[in-house]
């Protein structure tokens, strides 16, 4: 596949990663994938990627980070964060970063396809019928703070005034979906 756009597929999930590489591909992508922050740092390098797709919660450095890293290679890459733990800070982070979408997991390709190609936001996307739930609340309150400490648990658990496993078993619950 010679006239592939390149795309770089970033998720510590493997079989995952195996059923997006092929969905992707069949969509007329050249898929490379990376299982952490630091090795996609390295094929990147290699081959520079016109879209990326990356797991935002991966064994050492969380996705996050790898944003602006790809934005200094070519600020047109276009960026998908996809998330099992979706929060409003993350998503926030990652647009302000740079990404171009942020999509809660399960998803699949022609969701992600679909979010490479969205350049400005939709005025009318629905609004929330239903306010959020107390553990939603709570959930994005510490996912906030989590943000503000760079992902620091021990910072963030003495910002919270709360135990460090406290907010480690917190941290390890998925929140209910909104």
């Amino acid at each position: 596949m010679r006239n592939a756009p390149p795309l770089l597929l970033v998720d510590d999930d493997v079989v995952l990663c195996e059923a997006m590489e092929r969905a992707l591909t069949r969509r007329g992508f050249d898929v490379v994938i990376a299982h952490t922050a630091a090795d996609a740092w390295s094929r990147a390098r290699e081959r520079e990627p016109q879209y990326a797709v990356i797991d935002l919660k991966m064994p050492g450095e969380s996705g996050l980070t790898l944003i602006p890293q790809l934005k200094s290679l070519s600020q047109s890459m276009r960026i998908v964060v996809l998330t099992g733990y979706a929060s409003v800070a993350t998503a926030v982070e990652a647009i302000k970063l740079g990404a171009t979408h942020y999509l809660a997991k399960p998803v699949d390709a022609d969701q992600v396809v679909a979010a490479f190609g969205r350049a400005a936001g939709d005025p009318q996307h629905p609004v929330a019928e239903h306010r959020l739930s107390v553990e939603r609340l709570e959930w994005e309150h510490i996912q906030r703070v989590l943000s503000e400490n760079g992902g620091n648990i021990s910072a963030t658990a003495r910002s919270l005034n709360m135990h460090r496993r406290t907010l480690q078993r917190k941290l390890a619950k998925r929140p209910r979906a909104l």
